[in-house]
């Protein structure tokens, strides 16, 4: 243990006195106050460190942790996966070692994990930890896009994803009063944020710049936008390194159904309806056309079905729907809610003075499956398969502690946090929004034996949800108690009572004691604005061996191509399971291969296994 203890000593301090080669000058990868803090506490930390835990990770996991995540000293990975969990849990708690402890246990035994700039950045001299941030552009002139532009690129230096709203911006045509011409429209512009986006990568190579660019489908440039990402067509009028997103109002909806016409404006000659919503803006589009504002009027089948053919030819845009989403935001006594971010998992407020920023961590749910009559100590760190599975339970008490925690966590990294922008040290200061996620939701099906579409699997969903929602919750109030709610919740839903499953009209179950948390509520209120947003957890799924998110298994075997190179996946769950009935040969194998990856056609699988 001595040893041990020397040598970690050593590691921390060759990457704290860590030299540019070519400059010569000091280019610490351990921020001063970490580096004294983890000096300080050195032995200690170290012996709760337990290194076998790195032989938990996959192939695919540790060459995805070795690719992007693990600091490098002259290009030579020097921690282990051990130390940068360590290092997050420092970087996040500072000198409140006990907690630092326990996240770093939390994370190791893979029960959470915290978001991919959190990972990249927590304990280094710039810890921008945040994952996402969402741009209002700052006016329709020059000044505004450039400013925005800069913005963008700082952010993405960050390592930051990024939703812009851009229905602000006037369409080709319009009249510049500043120069006595007309303007070019949104395409010029966004050719310079796809370069932009391809230049300023996330964190110096660690990922590709990634912009998430939304309009409303009354813009004039509708038609234009939704060509940007198509592979055919002139090359200056595409710009297909940007993902594209509508913001859809329920008016055009409206118009699709009944095949009515729908009126496309330019924001310079009928301003105001990228700040309202609902019936107010129907009041004002309305307006709009019978003034005769209207640059330009189509079918509204014909402009959907225009938006179909984009999303066959390139996967965007991805849609979200303006009037929901406001109504059910608890920011939405900010002002009008203008788009998502880069992934769609959290809607906030933007202005030209408030950058939305949000904190992710996602929650390992394979973890929370038990063994009958096993001992948690005991447990082991992962199950496979579904064979087995009417001995198993889901541990929602688990989930329960395990989602404070996490609140608490991406309480803090608000307040620890490098604002890359001033603009959005602002906004998360004032409003405080924190995003827990989950993994591995199709894993825990299948452990538990639950086909994904079976109404066992809806209700552990909504259990899922319903657990870890009341926590964060009450994690979130705990926190208000001692410190105050955040600044502006006076006048949100929450401040009125007014919960998520208030606003979806759903009763929770009596799993919860939601009455003596409604009345804690009304009391003391809630330190954060926003609580739950269900990320993709692209990387770090891959990093702990979990399906994506909330999603299905897209296919039995398939190869994947990311940043850390090539490789098969297979099912291990159906891998396992075959394995352990006798079934699994070469010719199994090749049948799913010519299968694409189904087994619904293959004999020699039993249908219990076809069905999950």
């Amino acid at each position: 243990m001595f040893w041990k203890w020397v040598v970690n000593k050593c590691r921390i301090k060759i990457m704290y006195n860590h030299f540019n080669e070519r400059s010569g000058l000091k280019a610490s990868l351990i921020a001063d106050d970490v580096y004294e803090i983890i000096m300080k506490n050195a032995a200690r930390l170290d012996s709760e460190i337990i290194y076998d835990r790195d032989f938990d990770y996959d192939y695919f996991g540790f060459k995805t942790l070795e690719r992007s995540y693990l600091l490098k000293v002259q290009g030579k990975v020097i921690e282990r996966p051990q130390h940068m969990l360590m290092r997050v849990a420092v970087g996040i708690h500072k000198d409140d070692i006990d907690s630092a402890i326990k996240t770093y246990h939390m994370m190791s035994q893979r029960w959470f994990t915290h978001a991919s700039p959190t990972l990249f950045n927590a304990g280094t001299p710039r810890p921008q930890l945040s994952s996402c941030f969402l741009v209002c552009m700052k006016d329709d002139s020059i000044e505004g896009i450039y400013d925005t532009l800069k913005e963008c690129a700082v952010i993405s230096k960050s390592a930051g994803g990024i939703g812009v709203s851009v229905q602000n911006i006037r369409a080709t045509g319009s009249y510049i009063r500043g120069t006595n011409g007309t303007s070019n429209g949104i395409v010029p512009m966004l050719r310079v944020f796809n370069d932009t986006a391809r230049y300023v990568d996330q964190g110096g190579g660690k990922r590709k710049g990634a912009f998430a660019v939304y309009l409303e489908p009354w813009h004039a440039d509708i038609f234009e936008f939704l060509d940007l990402r198509k592979n055919h067509g002139k090359e200056e009028h595409r710009a297909r390194d940007l993902f594209y997103a509508l913001w859809v109002p329920d008016l055009f909806m409206q118009r699709v159904q009944s095949n009515g016409q729908w009126s496309l404006f330019c924001p310079n000659e009928a301003p105001g309806l990228a700040d309202c919503w609902g019936e107010e803006f129907e009041k004002l589009y309305t307006h709009y056309e019978r003034e005769g504002k209207a640059k330009k009027v189509a079918q509204a089948q014909n402009l959907w079905f225009e938006i179909l053919k984009s999303q066959i030819e390139t996967g965007t845009p991805y849609m979200l729907f303006k009037d929901t989403c406001n109504r059910k935001s608890n920011q939405q006594n900010l002002g009008t809610i203008k788009s998502s971010n880069l992934c769609t998992e959290v809607i906030e407020y933007t202005s030209p003075t408030e950058t939305a920023v949000c904190n992710l961590a996602s929650i390992a749910l394979p973890r929370y499956v038990r063994e009958k009559g096993v001992p948690l100590e005991s447990h082991p760190s992962k199950l496979v398969g579904s064979r087995g599975s009417q001995n198993r339970y889901f541990d929602f008490d688990k989930l329960g502690e395990v989602t404070e925690i996490v609140a608490r966590n991406l309480n803090k990294i608000i307040d620890v946090n490098y604002y890359p922008v001033e603009t959005a040290r602002r906004s998360n200061l004032r409003h405080r929004p924190i995003g827990i996620g989950v993994q591995g939701l199709a894993d825990t099906f299948i452990l538990l034996g639950m086909a994904f579409d079976s109404p066992e699997a809806q209700q552990l969903n909504k259990d899922i949800f319903e657990t870890i929602y009341y926590h964060a919750l009450k994690a979130s109030c705990d926190i208000a108690e001692k410190e105050g709610p955040y600044e502006t919740y006076n006048g949100s839903p929450v401040s009125k009572g007014i919960l998520q499953p208030d606003m979806w009209d759903v009763t929770p179950s009596d799993r919860w004691n939601w009455k003596a948390l409604r009345d804690r509520i009304a009391k003391s209120g809630v330190r954060n604005s926003l609580l739950l947003a269900p990320m993709p957890t692209a990387s770090t799924s891959q990093i702990l061996g979990n399906n994506e998110c909330f999603e299905p298994y897209t296919s039995n075997i398939y190869s994947r191509r990311v940043l850390s190179g090539e490789f098969v996946v297979v099912n291990k769950h159906l891998l396992h399971d075959l394995t352990e009935m006798g079934l699994w040969s070469p010719v199994v194998k090749n049948n799913i291969i010519h299968e694409d990856g189904s087994v619904q056609n293959i004999p020699e699988i039993p249908h219990e296994l076809k069905a999950i």
